[in-house]
């Protein structure tokens, strides 16, 4: 349960070998490289390998191809460094020409069966006319067009009823109605305009279509038919370009994919000279794996020297966990990185996570089941959310346990207290207005346990970063802990013996002089590094730090009333689940009861477990990591090519 130990390689050989070691070096995942620019904009001389990657356009082409001809190319591993660029751009860029082609042929040929099969259902729905096509399309007075109207349009050519033209609709297919409108010349234009206006689609009957529509649907049916089989050759000839280059096509594209992580990986290689260096960070552990790589490569060399070693770079960070606070680094993660020399909160935000939720949301049964729907999440799903609602649904369970709760009912563990531990009764009566003082004093109490805990932590690390103001002087170190320790030792002891610390012998050291420290923090920390005290003026700095100071003792009562809700959402859960069963009681029937607290059940644990992880989220970001984590640290990471 630590930040896991690291230590910096250098990998150095003649440039002409940058290849053969990025070669390697991608298909490592338990390194972290560090880019070249971090080290070569602070030494003059050095050069960086990053360029444009000239494999991404080809990549682009062929990913074109796969989506818009639906080819699966498989993956395979490729590892080869003869290759030609150029070469397999050529035949990519052939093998696209020559599919675009037929592609758009097809696509014509598409668009022809279209015209060709909405000129025949035109002609079909005109069938019962046994007339010419000829005559009805050449009058010298009318002009008849065919097409479709959606059918919302319609009702609105009622409004045009006293314009000069005859509308029939002959079936309705698809939101739209295959209709057929006939107007006079002299009103050609204005009748066109309107039902353009009304969203009407022309139908354009071929101009090879002749004679009566029982004969031009012969003619139109045997054209479709040709047409189809045009469309079936050109499909086959897709095809076969597709199959008889397969083998090739899943070369070059497999080929590329490595071409292109050598290319992302040249951004990792420092230059000077004929001579390059790769730069990175490993776990200890690792560091044999790493040689064994490059043991028969010859002019490599690789040298491990300690993480601090270039004070350039900054030492990534890697968090091991055991198996229980592992899932919680995603929390630690949402607010930020530990420094590669800090501490990991993990184990902390593990256990105190685990222990506020499960008071806030104890029930032996809602806890069961919360670590199976946990499970199933995780197991199925893959969602780290899960790992968490199992280890928090145990606590949950544990606390439900003590509360004597199993889905609500608070007699059904009685027997067990009774009978088996030789308890008068359960040991925690939550809904008993007599504990109800007692659990907002715990609560408030484990609060400041809480609290006290991050100060420590405070001080334990900013001596470990020897900042050493911030670990004396700050109101989360030595002074804010002597004031604060202070003020608690004086409640517990006035409510316990009656014995009072409130003289002068004990305020004097212990509140008075630690909140003068507080606000002469800045100052202090000034003179420490040979700086002027008060470079703006002692009366407006005293002005400021007093008004700062108040602020801060005001945030230590907030920031302990704010445990408050941890009590708060015990009785909270408590008396929603008594309201489940006063629904339950007002059912009349079995049936109806079971499902009141079946549902009820379910929609507690909805809406409480989400308030409830919230709620305790919020207590450990604002109330511990406010006051000992800083979260500026970089993360370690695996594949960064």
């Amino acid at each position: 349960m630590a930040i896991a130990k690291l230590k910096l390689f250098n990998i150095s050989s003649d440039s002409k070998n940058i290849d053969p070691i990025l070669a390697r070096l991608v298909e490592i995942d338990y390194i972290h490289l560090v880019q070249a620019s971090n080290i070569v904009d602070k030494v003059h001389g050095l050069q960086s390998y990053s360029s444009d990657n000239p494999c991404s356009i080809i990549l682009k082409e062929i990913l074109d191809l796969e989506k818009n001809y639906k080819i699966e190319v498989p993956l395979k591993e490729v590892c080869s460094l003869d290759y030609s660029l150029e070469s397999m751009r050529d035949y990519i860029h052939s093998i696209h020409e020559d599919i675009k082609k037929l592609s758009n042929h097809k696509q014509d040929t598409l668009d022809l069966i279209k015209k060709y099969q909405d000129a025949l259902t035109q002609v079909n729905d005109i069938e019962n006319l046994n007339i010419s096509l000829d005559d009805l399309f050449s009058c010298d007075y009318l002009n008849v067009r065919v097409g479709r109207l959606p059918i919302d349009s319609i009702e609105k050519l009622n409004f045009y009823n006293a314009k000069p033209f005859v509308f029939q609709s002959f079936h309705v297919d698809k939101g739209y109605a295959w209709c057929l409108y006939m107007t006079t010349n002299d009103h050609e234009r204005e009748i066109d305009n309107i039902f353009s206006s009304l969203f009407f689609e022309r139908i354009h009957i071929p101009e090879f279509v002749h004679g009566t529509p029982i004969s031009a649907q012969a003619t139109l049916k045997m054209e479709i038919e040709v047409a189809e089989a045009s469309l079936k050759e050109i499909e086959d000839d897709i095809q076969r370009i597709i199959n008889d280059n397969m083998d090739r096509f899943v070369e070059v594209k497999n080929e590329l994919l490595f071409l292109a992580k050598l290319y992302e990986a040249k951004k990792y290689v420092v230059g000077l000279g004929n001579k390059i260096n790769i730069n990175g960070f490993i776990e200890v552990e690792n560091v044999k794996k790493l040689e064994d790589v490059f043991n028969d490569m010859p002019g490599v060399e690789i040298e491990v020297r300690p993480p601090d070693y270039d004070k350039r770079l900054t030492p990534p960070t890697k968090l091991k966990n055991n198996w229980f606070t592992k899932p919680f680094g995603m929390f630690v993660e949402m607010y930020g990185v530990p420094s590669y020399h800090d501490m990991d909160p993990t184990p902390i935000v593990a256990i105190t996570y685990s222990l506020l939720f499960g008071i806030m949301f104890g029930d032996l049964g809602q806890g069961l089941l919360l670590i199976l729907i946990s499970f199933l999440l995780y197991r199925f799903k893959g969602m780290q959310l899960g790992a968490v609602g199992m280890r928090i649904g145990l606590t949950s369970a544990i606390f439900g346990f003590f509360y004597g709760s199993v889905f609500g009912n608070e007699t059904l563990l009685t027997p067990i207290f009774q009978n088996v531990f030789g308890l008068s009764d359960k040991p925690i009566h939550v809904m008993d207005s007599n504990f109800t003082m007692t659990l907002l004093i715990a609560t408030v109490g484990l609060g400041s346990i809480f609290i006290v805990t991050a100060m420590i932590l405070n001080i334990i690390t900013s001596l470990k970063r020897k900042h050493y103001p911030e670990a004396f002087f700050s109101h989360n170190g030595v002074a804010g802990l002597t004031f604060y320790g202070f003020v608690l030792v004086t409640i517990v002891l006035m409510f316990t013996s009656g014995y009072s610390l409130l003289q002068p012998l004990f305020i004097i050291p212990f509140a008075i002089l630690p909140i003068v420290v507080i606000m002469f923090k800045e100052p202090l920390e000034r003179l420490i590094h040979g700086h002027k005290m008060f470079p703006d003026g002692v009366g407006g700095f005293i002005t400021e730090a007093f008004f700062e100071a108040f602020e801060v003792v005001l945030s230590y009562i907030t920031n302990t009333m704010s445990f408050l809700r941890v009590g708060g959402f015990v009785l909270s859960h408590a008396g929603m689940m008594l309201l489940v069963y006063t629904l339950m009681e007002m059912m009349s029937g079995g049936l109806g009861r079971t499902v009141t607290f079946i549902l009820g059940n379910l929609f507690v644990m909805g809406l409480e477990g989400l308030i409830v992880g919230i709620q305790v989220l919020r207590l450990e970001f604002y109330e511990m990591f406010s006051r000992y984590f800083e979260g500026s640290g970089i993360p370690f990471k695996y594949n960064v090519i």
